[in-house]
């Protein structure tokens, strides 16, 4: 077994990289980290931002919960490290809550960086003037009960997507990407390179040039009708 001295730098190691990626991700677009996934990976459009800040980005600490049972998620977030995400399996169930605003100043104060709920929230005022970053699908006045035993850090879903242990969650005010933890620094590098050609582009039209011509709209139409592979668009007309 290791001992602290050699424990602890490993530790420190880990929390410095998890900085630093978290650094990166802040400044990317969520759009951006999709489209770097071949515009995939975000949950779908119910999960939402009630929250103050609508910006998180940490790996994924997990919890999945007995339906309408809110034991394990005070005890997730007794567990989840800070600069993570809590992540929480609610079953989707939108008539429950799962979370209020003292879990949220809890949460916050203990350094985590966001929670994603698949399921609902309440006490919405309180959170809604909050910092900590909460997403989740619904709000409710119902609290759930505290009666059954769940799952921490086992893979789960949320937002229908899978989320497993340390893949990386990243939120703003468009909603939430999930990226697998194997594919980290691919789509980092990716989502810089994209956020480049955009800052490129922005400027380009700002100066007054033609966004067809930048992206090659002729171009590319052109190489589809030569291809045979351009969709035919069929036109309502009223009347």
């Amino acid at each position: 077994m290791p001992d602290s001295k050699t424990e602890q730098p490993r530790s420190a190691a880990f929390q410095r990289k998890v900085s630093s990626v978290g650094e990166r991700f802040l400044n990317l677009s969520t759009g951006l980290v999709s489209d770097a996934l071949g515009k995939a990976g975000a949950m779908d459009h119910g999960i939402k931002c009630w929250s103050a800040r609508a910006s998180m980005a940490g790996p994924a600490y997990t919890v999945r919960v007995h339906s309408a049972d809110i034991l394990m998620v005070g005890k997730a977030v007794s567990e989840c490290p800070a600069d993570h995400v809590l992540v929480v399996d609610g079953r989707g169930d939108r008539n429950t809550a799962l979370w209020g605003s003292i879990i949220t100043r809890a949460a916050r104060l203990k350094g985590i960086a966001g929670v994603v709920i698949d399921g609902a929230i309440r006490d919405s005022a309180e959170v809604a003037e909050d910092p900590f970053p909460v997403y989740a699908r619904s709000v409710v006045p119902n609290a759930g009960g505290a009666e059954y035993e769940g799952e921490l850090e086992v893979p789960v879903q949320c937002g229908g997507l899978p989320v497993r242990p340390a893949d990386w969650v990243i939120g703003d005010a468009d909603g939430v990407v999930v990226v697998p933890a194997e594919r980290l620094e691919q789509t980092l590098q990716a989502a810089e390179r994209l956020l480049e050609v955009e800052a490129g582009i922005t400027g380009a039209v700002m100066r007054g040039e033609d966004l067809g011509a930048l992206l090659r709209y002729d171009e590319i139409l052109a190489r589809k009708r030569e291809a045979g592979k351009l969709p035919q668009m069929r036109y309502r007309r009223d009347g």
